[in-house]
């Protein structure tokens, strides 16, 4: 069999890796350090496969993922959901970290999932402290809820804390800034999106590092990325409401706050909001509507290289 037609599949921990062939169903496993990566990329450049599988697993991949990428090889990240669905769809319903890289092997042997590069090193640390930023902001908004119901010997250490907190995410903001500001690119896409009523600092970043792909895809494929295309939930006579699902997380998150703020302070966003809302949509849907749309829009700016301007905007 042509090396070519063979399929990789890696099961990636925070301390090992499973890797699996397909179709020979060739198995052997390795550690997840310096080493262990060598080993791997070196005999898998030996077979030259269409293409090696990893999934997503919080960032423990991504040290293989980026060594299997500079040899040379062709490396897909996919959704662990993905996988488990697969898997279900085709009987595998056991699971151990030797059957999971079969079975992403043969998820890769069917799906063919595209090869997508990884970010670069600016662009990964740009995603790590807003990573950060967003663990920072999760303990203010714990800390604070402790403080309302603190008792007297507690209190001022919950204080402190907090007092600490703000300081480290003002230091986080100050360094996000920096980096955005060094870049030349970077520095011309940040003002492209901040010149949009209800795009701030922190979604701005949140789109240049999470995603890359703004401006080089049309509306209906970065909607579809992202996650905020509606879709079909119909089978014969019955007809379903639309739903989105899937997609990045993150950036959803991030443009969902976005578009509170543009229902209120964006004329564009605003007049699509209540117009939504008066034929009787829900006010998620809506919402739901307004963060597609303000995607489409950002997306046409980016692509365009044009500030905000509402007469423009208005014919996205």
């Amino acid at each position: 069999m042509d090396s070519k037609d063979s399929y990789v599949g890696i099961d990636v921990a925070k301390a090992d890796l499973e890797i699996a062939l397909y179709p020979t169903g060739e198995h052997w496993s390795a550690n997840n350090d310096h080493d262990g990566i060598i080993q791997v990329v070196s005999r898998l450049k030996e077979l030259q496969p269409s293409v090696v599988v990893l999934e997503a697993t919080g960032g423990f991949e991504l040290p293989l993922a980026a060594a299997l990428t500079e040899a040379g090889l062709a490396v897909a990240i996919v959704n662990p959901r993905q996988v488990r669905d697969f898997a279900k769809a085709t009987g595998r319903l056991a699971k151990t970290d030797e059957i999971d890289a079969h079975v992403i092997a043969h998820f890769a042997g069917a799906v063919h999932p595209t090869p997508r590069p990884l970010p670069d090193e600016k662009a990964q640390e740009l995603s790590d402290i807003l990573g950060r930023r967003r663990q920072i902001v999760q303990m203010l908004t714990s800390e604070k809820n402790r403080l309302s119901v603190a008792g007297k010997p507690i209190r001022q250490r919950v204080e402190a804390h907090i007092s600490w907190l703000q300081r480290e995410l003002s230091d986080i903001d100050n360094d996000l800034t920096k980096i955005i500001r060094q870049n030349s690119l970077w520095r011309e896409k940040d003002d492209i999106l901040q010149s949009t009523p209800g795009i701030g600092p922190v979604v701005s970043f949140t789109l240049l590092a999470d995603l890359p792909e703004l401006g080089s895809l049309n509306r209906k494929q970065i909607a579809a990325l992202v996650g905020v295309a509606p879709l079909n939930r119909d089978s014969g006579t019955l007809r379903g409401k639309r739903t989105v699902w899937g997609g990045r997380e993150r950036v959803r998150t991030a443009l969902y706050m976005a578009a509170v703020v543009a229902a209120r302070f964006n004329p564009v966003i605003k007049a699509f909001y209540d117009r939504l809302c008066a034929s009787g949509k829900p006010k998620k849907v809506a919402l739901t509507a307004c963060m597609h749309k303000l995607l489409v829009i950002l997306n046409s700016m980016i692509k365009h290289r044009s500030l905000w301007r509402q007469s423009c905007s208005q014919t996205v």
